[in-house]
């Protein structure tokens, strides 16, 4: 550059260019953050840990078990794609409490509604909504049914509904 010549002024070119930077940066910063928390939510929404609760998955199995150890059978109709099912998983079914006292009073049964050989238990009990969760005796007559996600109060209130003396040791 020669000392004669003036330095050239910045042009609107440069400012916009510069300007479409700044905001181009800035939504790359968004999506990728949006991204992120996406996933982290979808994480969140499908992890269920293990839980010590015994669950059959054999209906027909499950219901000789319990006219045997004349017990109450707990069905619990779910899908892997359920993220309010996940919920209980986590929230209800991997609490200590709950687990001993399901293990120790009910014949708990696990019901995938997207198993081809669910589809006569589903119809039977008229099952539509996951998570479903239906309380009935070893011959298969309903004592307790909720529809949707259950917190860990409301299952054992529906404990206690179905046998009064049980709720006084919960």
């Amino acid at each position: 550059m020669s000392s004669d010549q003036a330095p050239k002024a910045p042009s609107a070119d440069s400012e916009a260019t510069h300007s479409k930077g700044k905001r181009g940066r800035f939504w790359q910063v968004f999506w990728l953050s949006f991204l992120v928390v996406s996933l982290a939510f979808l994480w969140h929404s499908f992890y269920a840990p293990s839980n010590d609760i015994a669950w059959a998955e054999d209906f027909p199995a499950a219901q000789q078990q319990a006219a045997t150890a004349d017990k109450p059978m707990l069905l619990f109709f779910t899908g892997k794609w359920c993220s309010p099912c996940q919920i209980m998983k986590r929230q209800v079914w991997a609490d200590d409490q709950v687990a001993d006292t399901v293990n120790e009073a009910l014949i708990p049964v696990t019901i995938d509604v997207d198993d081809p050989g669910a589809v006569t238990v589903l119809r039977s009990y008229a099952v539509g909504v996951t998570p479903t969760t239906i309380l009935c005796d070893p011959t298969g007559k309903v004592l307790q049914r909720e529809q949707g996600r259950l917190s860990k109060a409301q299952f054992l209130e529906m404990l206690g509904e179905l046998d009064p003396a049980a709720a006084g040791a919960l």
